[in-house]
């Protein structure tokens, strides 16, 4: 199926900046919301912002133009919805509200319209529940800033048909993003990773080991700048798995059970597998490519301290 025609509901910052990819990738975008004149107000916004950014050379140069002729405003969502391919439900992350707007959303569009939610961590099986024809139904999880954030999540429940996923998977390749299909439990991947470290950060602020800015020096220059080019796996591997099973069983003798070595990370180090410098861990690495992936590391990492340093501090931060 090919998406031509879609609807976004909910023209706020998450959903006007997913209009905005859509529409610059050559989707014909309609916003909704709760009427006409807060939908119009978005797009008017939306075109504004489109030359803010067009100017600061993040945008292309005719990105308003192309939003103008791509991107309208309905009166209702119910308006918005007719005769699309495709929606995408961006409302506020509450229960109550999804369940209205989704029930509005499945209530309005044709049967075979394919409907996805931008929720950050409800299941989508529970939000499933409020959708006709749940086969259509799926989470397309879009990360904040939209325009500038390159990782979309697609997640499936239990009745949501493959050829949707398949059919999302090329619409979110096609406007430059990274779609990762995972599965559905709460807070997803990015989430529950993220959630993970925050609540960690917080920890180690009550336990006054370090300030909240220290912590985010900490982060920002050290692990979480590795982070904004290879994923933990890649980074494990490439470090060597032993050095991982010995850190954690230093950490564990501090803080209990909580920080013992996964038993997938003990059982490749206890086989040998220590990631790239035995060819083998959690990623297959092909073993001649391990000078040139290294070398590509060293590069990346001084060309992101190169990017750093021209963007200087972020403004009101300690840098």
């Amino acid at each position: 199926m090919t998406i031509k025609k879609i609807a976004v509901i909910g023209s706020g910052y998450m959903g006007g900046g997913i209009a905005q990819v859509l529409a610059l990738g050559g989707a014909q975008v309609v916003l909704g919301d709760v009427d006409g004149r807060v939908a119009s107000q978005s797009r008017e916004r939306l075109l504004q912002q489109a030359q803010a950014f067009a100017d600061a050379g993040l945008f292309p140069a005719d990105s308003r133009a192309r939003l103008e002729a791509n991107l309208t405003a309905a009166g209702s969502i119910e308006e918005a919805v007719e005769g699309v391919d495709y929606i995408t439900e961006a409302v506020p992350e509450s229960m109550e509200i999804k369940r209205e707007v989704l029930g509005r959303i499945s209530a309005a569009c044709a049967v075979d319209t394919i409907i996805g939610t931008n929720t950050s961590a409800i299941p989508i099986g529970q939000l499933a529940q409020f959708v006709s024809h749940p086969q259509r139904f799926l989470g397309v999880h879009w990360m904040n800033p939209a325009p500038f954030i390159p990782g979309v999540e697609l997640i499936a429940s239990e009745h949501t048909l493959t050829a949707h996923v398949d059919t999302l998977e090329a619409l979110i390749r096609s406007v430059g993003k990274v779609p990762a299909r995972v599965a559905d439990t709460p807070g997803f991947v990015a989430n529950r990773l993220q959630f993970a470290l925050y609540k960690e950060a917080v920890l180690v602020v009550e336990e006054g080991l370090a300030t909240p800015e220290q912590v985010d020096l900490v982060v920002s220059n050290a692990f979480g700048f590795r982070l904004a080019l290879f994923g933990p796996f890649a980074i494990g591997d490439m470090a060597g798995l032993d050095v991982y099973a010995s850190s954690y069983k230093t950490l564990a003798g501090t803080y209990g059970e909580r920080f013992a070595a996964p038993d997938a990370l003990a059982q490749l180090v206890e086989g040998g597998n220590l990631g790239l410098k035995s060819g083998h861990g959690f990623l297959d690495i092909d073993p001649e490519k391990r000078a040139e992936l290294l070398a590509y590391r060293d590069k990346a990492y001084a060309a992101l301290s190169k990017l750093r340093a021209e963007l200087g501090p972020p403004p009101g931060l300690v840098g």
